[in-house]
């Protein structure tokens, strides 16, 4: 069992950065992929950005260039980094693992999520 707490989110302006955690319980994190997904309100919860247990990651094309996921495994925290922010960023934003050294971009592959933390950009 994992569990994932999310912290970090805020109100920001369009422009600004901010950087979200998710501190993740259990001994095996370091082999588990990570990802981040977001869903604003009327819409399904999409996939951000992901990180392999050896650091391999990849993006959204919405967030590439200025979103970073990376990991502390001696930490058992998983980030993202947001920069250059905008309206459409806007969303509850959730920590996700799955019990694989390979990530997904797909919400079903994800055993286990957080509770989320809001993100709230204005233009």
């Amino acid at each position: 069992q994992v569990q994932l707490v999310e912290s970090g989110g805020g109100l920001v302006q369009a422009g600004d950065s901010l950087r979200l955690s998710c501190a993740a319980s259990g001994r095996t994190f370091s082999t588990y992929a990570m990802a981040w997904f977001r869903q604003a309100p009327g819409k399904e919860r999409e996939f951000v950005a992901g990180i392999m247990w050896k650091s391999n990651t990849y993006y959204a094309d919405s967030v590439k260039g200025r979103f970073t996921i990376s990991r502390d495994n001696a930490k058992n925290t998983v980030f993202l980094q947001m920069n250059s922010l905008k309206p459409d960023d806007m969303a509850v934003y959730y920590c996700a693992a799955r019990p694989s050294t390979v990530s997904s971009s797909r919400r079903s592959d994800y055993d286990y999520w957080g509770q989320g933390t809001q993100v709230t950009v204005s233009s």
